[in-house]
């Protein structure tokens, strides 16, 4: 439990979803949904016994009551029965999940949208199906290794949804906020939402793949940029520009990192990023962006995607990036506006892109990447029950890479 939770302001809106059906991605990922033979069983994941295992009553579970509140690691939360589960749902017995900032927004309460109370939080659990509801046509089978991810569910027959923008669904449902998530023994989710897991992928990999994997990956698709261009990755140390640097790096792209720290540079170029700008060494106006553009050939980059929770860094973007260059906007600090100058953003062609995550092909495509080994999370494992604990240390910026729990 924390000792001492942030207070934190709460403005309410209707609904999450309508939040994101009002403000949508400028450009959505059009990639074709995922056949039904992505959800065959993967070889070393399923495990015979699950048909008959049997479910508890009770299993161990994190939960806070209200936002802001106690955080309380329950031994004996209630486990959702077979015969409770409704068409089209299905329980996961979560191995691994990951945390998220997100994650810590939600319990804060301190995002525009508001949350279920009390709630499990939780948004990228790695698991198998253990049950599936009555009534279920699916292709997912008992004993397939799944993740759960934050988009739970949608409709699937909205504009939104057939243009693979499943997230902007108006009705979509997101784990850990507005339906309960994945720190917990066993989750409940959507059959037509969880994604499998490729054969050989370690549960314990894949979890920070579900959502900072996907999140960055569909971020790097809308920067549109070709092998060979240049891309600046601001936040590149964190638990999702770790990733970007690998995901870009992967697809040809000469990826530059800006964080603070040597320990970070050394990580970043381990995973193939060209050069690295420690933000704190250019404290007068200016130094920074001459700093991008020199490192950058001169011009510039030809994009930057902000995973960074600095408000500065997207207005600094908008001055080094090159001519017809793309800001994909990811991160997002509290009380923040980009000041876009109008001016030069029509002179310079500059185009302003908001990345939410990514559709449940944008999912398969983050998890294949990690299955090859061209990306690999730097990850902790920590017991579930230490939740609390690692919402300090990401409040205080002490967690590199990403935290996973063993549930």
């Amino acid at each position: 439990m924390l000792s001492s939770p942030i207070k934190a302001s709460r403005l309410r809106v209707p609904s999450l979803a309508l939040l994101h059906h009002r403000s949508p991605p400028l450009l959505a990922s059009r990639t074709s949904l995922p056949s039904s033979s992505l959800h065959t069983p993967a070889k070393g994941y399923t495990r015979d016994f699950m048909a008959n295992e049997q479910i508890p009553k009770t299993a161990p579970a994190v939960v806070f009551e209200k936002c802001n509140g106690p955080i309380t690691y329950q031994e004996d939360h209630k486990v959702t029965q077979p015969d409770e589960l409704k068409p089209g749902e299905v329980l996961v017995k979560i191995e691994a999940s990951g945390v998220c900032h997100t994650d810590l927004h939600a319990w804060k309460g301190d995002w525009p949208a508001p949350c279920k109370n009390p709630l499990v939080g939780g948004h990228e659990g790695a698991g198998y199906v253990v049950a599936i509801g009555n009534g279920t046509n699916t292709t997912v089978k008992v004993g397939d290794a799944v993740g759960i991810k934050w988009l739970a569910d949608s409709c699937l027959n909205c504009e939104n949804c057939r243009m693979g923008s499943e997230a902007t669904c108006a009705l979509a449902q997101c784990h850990g906020y507005t339906v309960d998530g994945s720190f917990q023994r066993y989750a409940v989710s959507y059959a037509k939402h969880v994604t499998p897991i490729p054969e050989g992928l370690p549960l314990e990999v894949a979890a920070p793949v579900l959502c900072a994997g996907v999140t960055v990956w569909k971020a790097i698709k809308e920067a549109n940029c070709k092998p060979g261009d240049w891309l600046v990755i601001s936040g590149a140390g964190g638990g999702l520009g770790h990733l970007a640097v690998q995901y870009a790096n992967a697809i040809g792209l000469r990826v530059v990192g800006i964080d603070t720290g040597s320990e970070k540079e050394k990580l970043l170029s381990q995973y193939g990023a060209e050069g690295f700008i420690d933000f704190k060494k250019f404290s007068k106006e200016g130094e920074l962006i001459k700093e991008v553009k020199r490192v950058c050939g001169g011009e510039g980059p030809h994009a930057a995607v902000i995973t960074s929770a600095g408000g500065a860094a997207y207005n600094d973007a908008l001055e080094y990036l090159r001519p017809h260059g793309t800001l994909v906007a990811v991160g997002l600090p509290p009380d923040t506006y980009i000041k876009a100058n109008v001016f030069w953003t029509v002179f310079k062609s500059l185009r302003i892109v908001g990345s939410y995550v990514g559709n449940r092909q944008d999912a398969i495509e983050a998890l294949d990447f990690a299955a090859r080994g061209k990306v690999k999370p730097q990850i902790v494992v920590e017991p579930l029950k230490n939740l609390p604990e690692v919402y300090k240390r990401m409040e205080a910026g002490a967690v590199s890479g990403r935290i996973v729990l063993k549930c």
